[in-house]
């Protein structure tokens, strides 16, 4: 008998007791509610003493010996009469819950879409059966978007390796490479190396924003979006967009590094999906106990049905549309991240001329809404 089997026998055994125990009680009072008057009426009338009475015949009755055994062996044939009401009452308790113990032992990663179902009655353990039927679908939510994460990442990560070796497969097959062709295909395969350590390094900024917030310290959003800025100001020119900025003070509490992220992917993705002689404008400022950082930027029409796809994993409104390799679809996802790590507020909205509007608002440090 396992571990778990041996609980739910002492659970009902528990039980059974308890409601053996009642039962007990209650044939107790019964018979004293029984006995204690008829007692009273043998011992008002004492043996040898006639009645008052004109009536002379013998008088039917028990005699108190009598009521006490008979009393005594009803209490014997009680106990177990009680135990055995205790033990059924009990085990018909418990039904519901090894129902649900043995469909919970069934579910697992392969078959998480299996659910208990609980019908009628709505009571307590009802209410359980659903509350498990719930965080069973969150769990399958969460397996099925892990492994089409796994499956993107395997398949982002294959890509480059591939185009590497069939370009150095191809550059040492050839008898007549001279010097200038090796240095070539040397240029693309660091080209292809670049392009996989920025992936991983991608990849790793959103590992390490759904491990959650490990340090709170208290920061200006200003500060770090000037100092972020600062470090892309040369792209943005060199694409002829312009970037504009509104900052006022935003003091907040949270990790400097993930925040750091969330404001660099905001303006990454915002100079990346641009068009020519396009703008970006970056605004903080604090209202009440929220402060609020909002990058808006001009683009492509992107439809309202489209945006929130574009918050999950390798998910781009149209990947590769112009062969371009700098963006992996985890942008985004890398905010997301970030903004329920820190348990903020994401807003976005599609412009009708064209690009989003991202606003992202954080507790002030005089409110913190750490755990």
């Amino acid at each position: 008998m396992t571990s778990q089997q041996l609980a739910r026998k002492s659970l009902q055994t528990r039980l059974a007791l308890a409601y053996a125990a009642g039962i007990y009680a209650a044939g107790v009072l019964v018979l004293l509610f029984v006995a204690v008057p008829l007692a009273g009426i043998n011992a008002a009338t004492p043996i040898g003493h006639p009645s008052s009475s004109a009536i002379t015949e013998t008088r039917p009755g028990i005699s108190l010996p009598q009521l006490l055994t008979g009393s005594a062996v009803a209490l014997i044939l009680l106990i177990p009469v009680a135990l055995a009401l205790g033990w059924s009452v009990s085990g018909r308790f418990l039904r519901p819950l090894r129902a649900i113990t043995a469909t919970a032992k069934i579910i697992s990663a392969g078959n998480l879409h299996q659910r208990l179902d609980l019908g009628e009655p709505m009571d307590e353990l009802t209410e359980l059966g659903h509350t498990l039927d719930d965080l069973f679908a969150r769990l399958q939510a969460s397996f099925d978007a892990q492994r089409h994460f796994v499956a993107n990442a395997s398949h982002e990560l294959r890509t480059p390796l591939a185009g590497l070796r069939t370009l150095l497969e191809v550059a040492l097959a050839d008898p007549d490479a001279d010097t200038d062709t090796l240095r070539s295909a040397c240029q693309e395969a660091l080209a292809l190396g670049g392009h996989q350590e920025r992936l991983v390094q991608a990849l790793l900024a959103l590992a390490t924003s759904e491990r959650g917030v490990t340090r709170w310290d208290t920061l200006d959003l200003a500060h770090i979006v000037e100092g972020v800025l600062a470090s892309r100001r040369r792209q943005a020119t060199g694409k002829g967009i312009d970037l504009a900025q509104h900052l006022t003070p935003a003091v907040t509490v949270g990790d400097p590094r993930l925040i750091e992220s969330l404001v660099a992917n905001l303006i990454d993705n915002a100079i990346r999906h641009n068009h020519p002689d396009g703008h970006v404008k970056i605004t903080t400022q604090t209202s009440g106990t929220q402060v609020a950082l909002t990058v808006t930027n001009s683009g492509p029409v992107i439809p309202d049905n489209q945006i929130q796809r574009l918050f999950q994993p390798f998910q781009k409104l149209a990947p590769d549309r112009h062969g371009r390799r700098d963006g992996y679809g985890l942008g985004l996802a890398i905010v997301n991240a970030v903004t329920q790590a820190h348990r903020a507020t994401l807003t976005t909205s599609a412009r009708l001329e064209g690009g989003l509007s991202i606003t992202v608002q954080f507790a002030h440090a005089s409110h913190p809404n750490r755990p």
